[in-house]
């Protein structure tokens, strides 16, 4: 199987690191910001670097959205996994477009309300992960998963 992993860097990308177990048994590509974090954790994987700032940032999306257009015909995944922020929305708008599988988990540090961006793409998300029960409140279709940090 083929993983887009799509994330900001911070605790968005320490959490979908946290699933290595996971994506490391399968051919992946990363998307995340060149920041000190990501050169480090992803040192030996294919990154392609996204632009930043993305809170509320519109050129920015759209640069983003660019890089999708570019990228997810070349690499061709199976599916895209993100945590957030901003960076996976464009990524999960056209991935759902393409017919590509779309999951995303919500960040650990929202249990009472969600993120932007998790309600940007939980409508459009094939499979919604969150990690506290509470956060089913807000997305109730979601599957909980417990915390990964």
């Amino acid at each position: 199987m083929k993983v887009l992993l799509v994330c900001s860097t911070g605790g968005h990308l320490t959490q979908l690191h946290r699933l290595r177990p996971w994506w490391s048994a399968h051919e992946r590509m990363w998307v995340t910001f060149e920041k000190a974090d990501a050169s480090s954790l992803l040192a030996d994987e294919q990154v392609t670097w996204a632009f930043h700032p993305t809170t509320r940032n519109i050129p920015n999306l759209l640069r983003n959205l660019w890089l999708a257009v570019r990228l997810l015909p070349r690499f061709r995944p199976d599916v895209i996994v993100s945590t957030g922020a901003g960076v996976a929305f464009p990524f999960f708008l056209l991935g759902r477009l393409l017919g590509k599988r779309t999951v995303y988990l919500e960040v650990y540090d929202r249990i009472d309300s969600g993120t932007l961006t998790g309600r940007l793409c939980y409508p459009i998300a094939d499979l919604f992960l969150v990690q506290w029960e509470e956060q089913l409140a807000r997305y109730p279709k979601g599957t909980l998963v417990g915390q990964l940090l």
